[in-house]
């Protein structure tokens, strides 16, 4: 059967995902390594994603704001851990300006008295600036959010899963107490979670990471775990208790009711770009880009079908009364978006264009629809296409674009499950990781940093998550059979 995508699937996954990126017109590589410019379309996902995000994170009680992209080396060395985390990825600013030399050619010059790193996340200047706003325990909490780019040298770039520089949001709190701070963290974490599956139509796992995959410089850090549809998981988004460590380290102190002088308890936690990516890997098909409602920059395309018709003006006529109906009913409380494709191209090119962008509802109407006062309509979630009333297609949109909704969070949530499994014991956990299997492994284990790191290195697989279930009782480890192991999930990962 002739797909829109080739290599599919089966045939290329990493190919077949650059392909739908292609093909909707998402994005593309730049002329600096690792950077990719986000193309209309791209944005727009990525425009959706921010005010929903944005709407939620407010509604919690925080305040948009913005720091600065350069951060003084001098800022960043002041958490050890954190520095050692980050410095290989960091970009470095060492001079001002730029002069020609005798050749014509421009070189750096005025070199800077301190170097300046491009952001690669905020903790640093976040924690000097605290310092300067808190004072007093009425200071607190101190509840800030920014929207903002970064930049981290990625060595192995792919559009929207890992670039040079990408675009994210990053919460930063400051609080007085140690449980506040925690319950702050777990709460974000749980906005994502709910934000991922009710809009985004994405399942994910909620947990802990381990030492060796936690933030660097956190206390604890939490994910929310995805599986895209090779079996792979993508850390979708993360929340970390930072303790007391920056507070410390950047001398973050308020006066408590008593008048004695206490450090503040911190959190971060933030999504990026790379959700799009997610996106992508979780409904898209061999035809190209599946989108959810809630997230379609345009949720039902409205085609005319004029070909050897003596009056196209009636059928573009009928269709722009079609649209006011449609703009008329709201879904998710806001109007619904749609779109009219006036361009001069065949039908059946217009309508490839549109399923390969993922648009949840094609509409075409030509003489036939016009004047039996109907629509064909097609569902991207589904095959086939169906007539349908003009009266009836209105009275039902909603109901449909919530089945839509619905349908893809359904088939993800399906996909996981067949594609997660329990393994009791070692012989079988290397025997799944190595038969070019993937997905979820539920194990159970005792934390141990050796362990971890044999397996990352053996099988190229991680511990993405304790789950935060509560659990019925402690098994043994499968690969040391201690008692007092944690299920946790095991997969290989991007």
């Amino acid at each position: 059967m002739k797909t829109a995508i080739t290599p599919t699937r089966a045939e290329n996954y990493p190919e077949w995902y650059q392909q739908v990126i292609k093909k909707a017109d998402l994005a593309e590589t730049s002329a600096v390594h690792g950077c990719m410019i986000i193309k209309p379309w791209g944005y727009a996902i990525w425009e959706n994603i921010q005010q929903e995000l944005d709407r939620r994170i407010k509604e919690t009680g925080h305040e948009n704001l913005y720091f600065p992209m350069f951060i003084p080396l001098s800022y960043i060395e002041k958490e050890a851990e954190h520095v050692l985390g980050f410095a290989k990825e960091c970009a470095v600013v060492t001079h001002r300006r730029l002069i020609q030399n005798r050749e014509g050619k421009l070189i750096p010059a005025s070199p800077l008295k301190e170097p300046l790193v491009i952001r690669p996340t905020s903790e640093a200047i976040v924690g000097t600036t605290f310092a300067n706003w808190i004072h007093s325990y009425r200071d607190l909490p101190l509840l800030t959010n920014q929207w903002a780019n970064i930049v981290r040298w990625e060595m192995r770039p792919r559009l929207f899963l890992r670039t040079t520089e990408f675009l994210w949001q990053e919460g930063h709190t400051a609080h007085i107490s140690e449980k506040e701070a925690r319950d702050e963290t777990l709460k974000m974490l749980n906005m994502y979670a709910d934000f991922a599956e009710n809009f985004l139509a994405m399942p994910v796992i909620k947990g802990r990471k381990t030492e060796n995959e936690k933030f660097p410089g956190a206390v604890d850090t939490y994910s929310i775990e995805a599986m895209m549809q090779d079996g792979k998981a993508l850390q979708a988004g993360t929340s970390h208790f930072l303790g007391q460590k920056f507070a410390k380290a950047f001398q973050i102190k308020y006066v408590n009711l008593k008048g004695k002088q206490e450090y503040v308890w911190t959190t971060s936690w933030g999504v990026t770009t790379r959700l799009i990516g997610g996106l992508v890997m979780t409904h898209s098909d061999d035809n190209g880009l599946v989108l959810p409602p809630s997230l379609a920059p345009i949720q039902v395309v409205i085609v005319p079908v004029i070909h050897k018709f003596k009056n196209p003006q009636t059928i573009y006529n009928y269709c722009e009364k079609l649209a006011e109906s449609i703009k008329g009913e709201n879904y998710n409380n806001k109007p619904i978006r749609v779109k009219i494709d006036f361009t001069d191209d065949s039908p059946g090119n217009k309508a490839w264009y549109w399923v390969k962008k993922g648009v949840p509802i094609r509409l075409e109407i030509g003489p036939k629809e016009y004047k039996t006062n109907n629509v064909y309509l097609s569902r991207r979630d589904k095959n086939g296409k169906i007539s349908v009333p003009h009266k009836k297609f209105i009275d039902t949109l909603v109901m449909q674009l919530t089945e839509i909704q619905r349908n893809l969070l359904k088939t993800a949530k399906k996909f996981v499950k067949q594609n997660s499994t329990e393994i009791t014991n070692k012989k079988d956990f290397y025997k799944h990781f190595t038969t070019e299997k993937s997905g979820f492994v539920y194990a159970y284990w005792r934390e141990d940093d050796a362990i971890e790191r044999q397996i990352k290195q053996d099988l190229n697989v991680t511990v993405r998550c304790l789950p935060l279930v509560k659990q019925k009782f402690a098994g043994k480890c499968i690969f040391t059979g201690d008692k007092g192991g944690r299920l946790v999930v095991f997969a290989k990962a991007y």
